[in-house]
């Protein structure tokens, strides 16, 4: 029987006030992380004491923003995803994908709040404290509310059809199932029906934390160990020192990227390189690569550039293939440098200093960026595309525009290598830095119209990323418990006797993992396997994250899934198999410079060494 059409309206007005609730808890929580950290340091420098419990607190709140971001990013299908959903042909295999994705997602999600209130209720019982005396499971609340909101929007939110009835029905189907399954004995052939269940759905496009949080609670079932453990897992994140410098390094970028950046960043460069053959295409790949320093992701640096580089390019005579192909690659140059997040990232899964790996990735970063631009020099000259005539006083005006733009990554490398701060104080000090520029001296994000929505935004992908990487603890704790990454060592070391092959092998399988998977899925996934690997064949654990880091890099170009070429088609509207051919060029010449990074490891480590 059909909801009255009253009760359907008071239940989507609810959802919509619940949101912009947590949208303003977001915001007011995020501002708090700038503050404390930023405050923290001016206090230690000034006067030569701390603010007390200020690390603490900020830890804390970064799962509370974490969680809350999450759950906007359910409600608005942020997840991070395989773009497989708009790949199956349409009629039943798409409407039957999308059921099985709904089902299994509020079924997950349903499971953690489940998992995650045994914790609370543990803790309850318990006299933990943190700050201030404040109970521990204080903190913990959010995570049961949060999967538990988030179970009831993966079953609610309309589906892509006329009649979402029979979709809310199948989710509310496998919400009630999973919590039934829960009071069940589990039995092999069960958690292995379970389990197909769930790669499936995660092949359907399920988020990557419900797989992963799935499998993870199937493994612990199996073994009789409560799936709180999970939740459990997840909690350590409190403890992280270096997880706040995530979502305040999201939301810098993102204020650069309202703010308008790119546009002033374009200037700059094209006033300085506009004279070289084929100095416009430099002035792309070192505006992409400086943008995606800032953004951390090349999906913004795609859609936030692509409309003002393309045409920029097809204006100056360069052909639309060649073009496009250098757009779409350039998107993706730039994770090396600071205060680039998937660098930081992996410093905090694969526990390897972080400013160590952005020494590492200096010059490695600087030679993906001038293979790239080598060959857009070629084809500059090649096509005899006109050069502009060098005007020093239109560049110094651009130049002095962007100086507080460029200022960004100044502040954050400059106040961590001096000591002056840690890098979650750096990256506070840098979200201040941008606030107050985008704020204060442009005054192109106005404080009460822009900056809650920008907020927002920027919490969406700190949440699919922290509750990415809290499900993901949960599911290497098991692989620990199960030793599974002790037998992949002694299986590799038995098998394979060169560190190079091995490197090689890393090679080829982070390219096609890169390719369909998110980087930062692909980071919480995979470096926790590969780096004890790394470490038996001797190798240094900041090469070995240079490698891995400059491959997913390379992914985001491999056809046929690669993040950048569907963020290219759909902004460009290009078919597919048409880019492929474009970026071709560019995937060579790349994987090229990331053979060369990983066989001569003096390129990563020659830096490192002067400061170790």
């Amino acid at each position: 029987m059909p909801v009255p059409p009253r009760a359907l309206r008071l239940i989507e007005r609810l959802e919509t006030l619940s949101e912009r609730f947590a949208g303003l808890v977001v915001g007011a929580l995020g501002l708090v992380m700038i503050a404390l950290p930023a405050a923290e340091t001016l206090a230690r420098r000034f006067l030569d004491r701390g603010i007390p419990g200020a690390s603490v607190v900020v830890q804390t709140l970064t799962l509370w923003v974490g969680f809350l971001g999450a759950l906007l990013a359910a409600g608005r299908g942020k997840h991070l995803a395989l773009a497989t959903g708009e790949v199956l042909p349409e009629g039943w295999p798409r409407r039957s994908a999308a059921l099985l994705r709904r089902a299994t997602s509020a079924g997950v999600s349903g499971l953690l709040a489940f998992a995650s209130w045994k914790l609370v209720e543990a803790d309850m019982e318990s006299a933990r404290t943190l700050i201030f005396g404040i109970p521990v499971w204080w903190t913990e609340l959010i995570m049961p509310v949060a999967f538990a909101s988030m179970a009831l929007r993966f079953a609610w939110r309309p589906g892509p059809g006329p009649q979402p009835w029979p979709d809310r029905a199948a989710g509310f189907a496998g919400l009630a199932l999973a919590l039934a399954l829960g009071a069940v004995t589990a039995g092999p052939g069960l958690v292995g029906l379970l389990g197909l269940l769930v790669l499936l759905a995660f092949l359907a496009g399920a988020p990557v934390f419900i797989a992963m949080a799935g499998t993870a609670m199937l493994l612990f079932w199996r073994e009789g160990v409560p799936i709180a453990a999970v939740p459990t897992e997840t909690f350590r994140l409190v403890s992280s020192a270096t997880l706040p410098a995530i979502p305040l390094l999201t939301v810098a970028g993102y204020v650069l990227a309202e703010g308008g950046a790119a546009r002033r960043l374009v200037r700059a460069y094209k006033g300085f390189f506009g004279w070289m053959p084929g100095g416009v295409a430099v002035m792309a790949v070192f505006v992409c690569a400086l943008f995606t320093t800032f953004t951390g992701g090349s999906g913004v640096t795609i859609l936030a550039l692509g409309g003002l580089l393309l045409p920029t390019l097809l204006e100056e005579g360069y052909p639309e293939g060649f073009s496009l192909g250098l757009v779409t690659a350039s998107g993706s140059l730039g994770l090396l440098f600071p205060p680039s997040l998937p660098v930081i990232l992996y410093g905090v899964v694969a526990q390897v200093p972080i400013g160590h790996l952005f020494l590492g990735g200096l010059v490695p970063g600087l030679l993906m960026i001038l293979v790239v631009a080598i060959y857009g020099v070629t084809v500059g000259v090649r096509r005899k595309v006109p050069r502009q005539p060098f005007h020093g006083g239109e560049a110094f005006r651009a130049l002095w525009e962007a100086k507080w733009d460029l200022g960004l990554p100044t502040v954050v490398v400059l106040a961590v290598a001096s000591g002056y701060a840690t890098v979650v104080e750096a990256a506070a000090l840098g979200c201040a830095y941008a606030l107050v520029v985008e704020m204060g001296i442009f005054r192109t994000i106005h404080p009460w119209r822009d900056l809650p929505r920008v907020l927002v935004v920027a919490s969406t992908l700190v949440g699919s990323v922290v509750i990415l990487l809290g499900v993901a603890m949960g599911l290497s704790s098991w692989l620990v418990d199960a030793e599974v990454p002790t037998l992949l060592v002694d299986w590799t070391t038995t098998h394979v006797k060169s560190p190079h092959l091995f490197l090689l092998a890393l090679n080829v399988g982070l390219l096609v993992l890169g390719s369909v998977l998110e980087i930062y899925a692909a980071i919480v996934v995979l470096a926790p396997l590969v780096a004890p690997i790394g470490a038996a064949y001797g190798i240094d654990p900041v090469h070995l994250g240079v490698v891995f880091l400059a491959n997913l890099e390379l992914g985001f170009l491999f056809p046929p899934m690669g993040l950048n070429l569907f963020l290219s088609a759909s902004r460009f509207q290009k078919p597919l198999p048409y880019l492929y051919a474009r970026t071709l060029p560019f995937l060579l010449i790349l994987a090229g410079g990331v053979l060369a990074i990983t066989y001569l490891d003096i390129i990563t480590t020659g830096v490192v060494n002067l400061v170790r």
